[in-house]
């Protein structure tokens, strides 16, 4: 790579380096935003695989099968 094609790149990782890590305080927002996301779309993700490989065997597909009419 040349000179004129890192420029870029390098001045993207100024800005991402001064926004996020170079105060303690904000690298450690930045970590515990970051588990939060990961957390919330590894738990997205985990759910839907686990429904898609048990589809029709979940209580919510079948219930209609076992619940009478009177309740």
């Amino acid at each position: 790579m040349r000179g004129s094609e890192r420029q870029p790149k390098m001045a993207l990782v100024r800005k991402i380096y001064s926004a996020m890590f170079r105060r303690t305080s904000t690298f450690a927002l930045t970590i515990v935003v970051g588990v939060l996301l990961y957390e919330r779309a590894f738990d997205q993700v985990t759910d839907g695989l686990f429904e898609y490989l048990n589809k029709g065997k979940l209580w919510k597909h079948i219930k209609h099968k076992y619940e009478s009419a009177e309740e």
